[in-house]
C-alpha cells in the first residue's frame, strides 16, 4: 500500500497525463503497460483508527484517466466474462480514458444499478481483474487495470453532480410483486421487475431497508448515505417498502400469494445465521457474533456513543475469530470504538485468506495484529462468567481441501493461552431457516440455501430466489447477477413468455 499522500498521488497523476496528451502517436499496447497503477489515495492510519469516515478516498479525475489508459481495449474483453452482470469494462475505460464522465457512467448502468456501492467492495482482484490481460502481462494481479477504483470514480462523479435520474418505468400492467429483502439481489430485481410496469412491494425485516449493505459493512468502507440513495431511486420509481415486516412471522409466504394476491414472489434474504464454532466457553458474557457486532455498531449506530442508546459491550483486548472480509470489519470497528489491542486469529495463512488484500493491508496499518496458523481450542470465563482468555492451538498446512485451500493440520501440545476480553466469531453465515420452517414444499439443501432452477425459480410456481439465500455467502456483484437473472425470469412470466 503507497503511503504518499491525496495532494502527491494526485500531482503525479496531473504531471503523467500532462505526459501522456502531449504525445503525438496514438498509445500502443507496450505504452500502455508502462503507465503505472494508480494508487488509491486513503486517510492517514494514524487518523482514520478513531473515526467512521471513508477510509479510500477515490480517484481525482486525472487519476481515473491515467489508470483507464492503461486499458489494452482487448477485443475478446476477459474482464468482462469475468464480472457477474458483464459490464462493457473496455467500453466505460475508454470513456474514462477521453474524459467523458457521463458516458462512462452511462455505459456501466446498462448493467449495474449499483456501481458506487460494486466500486466499493466487490473482490474486483478475483473477478474482473484477474483475466486482465494487463495484469497477465506484468504477471501480476495487483498490477491489472483497476477496474472497480474506475467504476467506482464514475459513479461518485455522477452523485456529485446531483441525485441520479430515475429509471424510466412502462405503463401499469396490473401484476404485483413481492420482493422479500432489501440487500444487493432484491433491489437489482425491484428495479428491473418495475421498469416493466409491475408493481412491486419490498419486504424488510428490520427498521431501515438496505440489507447487508447496511448492517454488515461498516460506514468507513461504505458510506451508508450511498445504500440510502439507492433505495429512495427505487422509491421514486414507484416501489413501496415496507419495514418491520418478517415473511414467515408478520406474514408466510403462502398468504403472500394467497390471501395478498402477489403475481411473483422473490426471495433474497441473504446468509443472516452466524456459524459459532461449539467449542467450550461460546456462551461466555463477551462472546459475539460478528453479525451481531457490526449490526449494532452499523445499523444501530452504537459508535455514537452521545446519541445513540445500542448498548455495545465495552472491550479493550479483542479476538476476531476468521480471515474474510467479515472479520476485518469487525477487527477494524473493534479500534475505532476504542479495543487497545486486537488481534485477528486464523488457522491457515494469510496467502489462504479470503479476505480481500485491501482490506488485510488496511487492518494491518491500523494496527491489527495477525495471528497465522493458530485457532481457537476454547474460551476461558472468569468466576463472573466472562471472558477472560482464548485457549489456542498451533496449526500447519497439510493436503488441499475441498475448497481448494491446503488443509490446517493441528499440532499436538502446541496450546497457548491469549489474554482478551472479547471474543468475536467471524468464520461465516447459514441461511436463516425461517421461511423454510413455514413454507414446507419450498425445496433446500441441508445446509438451509434454496433450490433454483437456471432461471432463478424456486420448487414453487411463481416463487424465486437469488443470493445469499441461494449460494451461500457470496459478493454483491455476484447477488446482483442471480437478481438479473430472477427478474428476467419473473418478468417473461408475467407477460406469458416461457421464462427458460
Amino acid at each position: 500500500m503507497s503511503h504518499a499522500t491525496a495532494e502527491q498521488l494526485a500531482d503525479r497523476a496531473r504531471a503523467l497525463l500532462r505526459e501522456l496528451e502531449s504525445r503525438t502517436e496514438p498509445l500502443k499496447p507496450r505504452d500502455r503497460l508502462q503507465i503505472p497503477a494508480q494508487d488509491m489515495p486513503a486517510q492517514d492510519p494514524a487518523v482514520r483508527r478513531s473515526n467512521l469516515q471513508e477510509v479510500a478516498l477515490g480517484y481525482t479525475a486525472e487519476q481515473a484517466r491515467v489508470e483507464a489508459l492503461r486499458c489494452l481495449q482487448c477485443k475478446n474483453a476477459p474482464c468482462v466474462a469475468g464480472c457477474p452482470v458483464a459490464i462493457d469494462i473496455p467500453g466505460f475505460a475508454a470513456a474514462i480514458a477521453a474524459g467523458d464522465f457521463d458516458r462512462a457512467i452511462a455505459v456501466i448502468q446498462r448493467n449495474s444499478i449499483l456501481p458506487a456501492i460494486c466500486g466499493r467492495v466487490c473482490p474486483q482482484e478475483t473477478q474482473c481483474q484477474a483475466p486482465c490481460t494487463v495484469g497477465k502481462s506484468l504477471k501480476s494481479v495487483d498490477r491489472a487495470v483497476q477496474i472497480g477504483r474506475l467504476e467506482r470514480f464514475a459513479a461518485d462523479w455522477k452523485r456529485a453532480r446531483g441525485e441520479p435520474e430515475t429509471p424510466a418505468v412502462k405503463p401499469p400492467t396490473g401484476k404485483k410483486v413481492a420482493v422479500i429483502g432489501s440487500g444487493p439481489a432484491s433491489i437489482t430485481v425491484a428495479a428491473d421487475v418495475r421498469r416493466e410496469g409491475h408493481e412491486v412491494t419490498m419486504f424488510e425485516a428490520f427498521h431501515k431497508p438496505g440489507g447487508v449493505l447496511l448492517y454488515g459493512i461498516p460506514e468507513f468502507r461504505l458510506p451508508k448515505e450511498i445504500v440510502r440513495r439507492e433505495i429512495a431511486t427505487l422509491e421514486a420509481m414507484g416501489v413501496k417498502v415496507v419495514t418491520n415486516f418478517v415473511v414467515g412471522r408478520t406474514r408466510s409466504l403462502t398468504d403472500l400469494k394467497t390471501k395478498d394476491g402477489f403475481d411473483a414472489i422473490f426471495i433474497g434474504t441473504g446468509a443472516g445465521l452466524p456459524k459459532f464454532m461449539n467449542i467450550e466457553g461460546e456462551n461466555l458474557v463477551g462472546v459475539f457474533s460478528a453479525n451481531e457486532y457490526l449490526t449494532r455498531a452499523n445499523l444501530m449506530r452504537a459508535y455514537d456513543k452521545g446519541k445513540a442508546h445500542t448498548p455495545i459491550y465495552a472491550a479493550r483486548r479483542v479476538a476476531v475469530l476468521g480471515g474474510g472480509n467479515v472479520a476485518m470489519d469487525a477487527a477494524r470497528m473493534a479500534v475505532r470504538l476504542g479495543a487497545e489491542t486486537v488481534h485477528i486469529v486464523y488457522r491457515r495463512t494469510e496467502k489462504e485468506m479470503p479476505a480481500r488484500v485491501e482490506e488485510v493491508a488496511h487492518a494491518r496499518e491500523e494496527g491489527v495484529q495477525f495471528h497465522l496458523l493458530q485457532n481457537a481450542k476454547r474460551i476461558i470465563g472468569d468466576d463472573y462468567g466472562r471472558v477472560r482468555a482464548i485457549e489456542c492451538l498451533r496449526y500447519e498446512l497439510g493436503e488441499p481441501d475441498a475448497s481448494g485451500r491446503r488443509r490446517p493440520v493441528e499440532i499436538a501440545g502446541s496450546e497457548f493461552v491469549m489474554d482478551v476480553d472479547t471474543v468475536i466469531v467471524a468464520i461465516g453465515n447459514d441461511s436463516n431457516p425461517l421461511i423454510k420452517q413455514t413454507t414446507p414444499a419450498l425445496q433446500t439443501t441441508k445446509w438451509g440455501n434454496i433450490i433454483v432452477d437456471e432461471t432463478g425459480k424456486t420448487s414453487l410456481d411463481g416463487v424465486y430466489a437469488g443470493g445469499d439465500i441461494v449460494l451461500g455467502a457470496a459478493t454483491v456483484i455476484l447477488a446482483m447477477g442471480e437478481g438479473r437473472r430472477a427478474a428476467a425470469a419473473i418478468n417473461a412470466q408475467l407477460r406469458g413468455a416461457p421464462s427458460a
